[in-house]
């Protein structure tokens, strides 16, 4: 089976990664190609609602649970005391696609773009201590740094800049934007 390239969006909190990633599956899908996302969060999620059936379905005891609509499917799978899954664990279960991008799990082992904005939460690099940081996006000036460097709404450079490192052309091959 064909493994998908995977890049990461990383940065402190408020860094604009969830827009970011946003921005980037618009562009990338715009090209033609078919994007997966995977979003860590440091929180608890639910994405399903008390006194709904499927919720009663994982209540009752269930470890995982399909919702399935002819719009979409969610698959929930309760961790029950297991730990949290690898990253690697839930790239295998993806279906398939043209590339992965990871929003979080910024200490991962893949090629990722650094967020820089003055809102952030925090403000000291990542780069410096992370060799998988392949360039950075900021809103404001980045110096000493070998690193490319992007403005935050330099959203199609940085996208060309991602299908390059994962070893996509830029456009799918076959695909036309007029009859898109």
């Amino acid at each position: 089976m064909h493994k998908p390239p995977v890049f990461g969006i990383a940065g402190w909190k408020n860094s604009g990664k969830t827009t970011m990633t946003e921005r980037l599956v618009a562009t990338i899908t715009a090209r033609g190609f078919r994007v997966a996302t995977v979003k860590h969060a440091h929180h608890a999620v639910d994405i399903d609602q008390e006194g709904t059936d499927s919720h009663r379905h994982r209540a009752a005891g269930a470890v995982e649970t399909a919702l399935v609509s002819g719009r979409r499917w969610a698959l929930m799978h309760e961790l029950r005391g297991e730990a949290e899954p690898s990253l690697d664990q839930i790239l295998a279960r993806l279906s398939p696609c043209d590339l992965v991008l990871v929003e979080g799990y910024k200490r991962a082992a893949l090629p990722k773009l650094e967020l820089r904005r003055a809102a952030a939460t925090r403000g000291e690099p990542l780069s410096p201590g992370d060799p998988h940081v392949v360039a950075i996006a900021s809103d404001g000036a980045v110096a000493e740094t070998a690193l490319p460097v992007y403005h935050l709404d330099d959203i199609d450079g940085i996208a060309g800049f991602i299908l390059s490192i994962c070893g996509l052309s830029g456009t799918r091959h076959g695909f036309d934007q007029t009859t898109a």
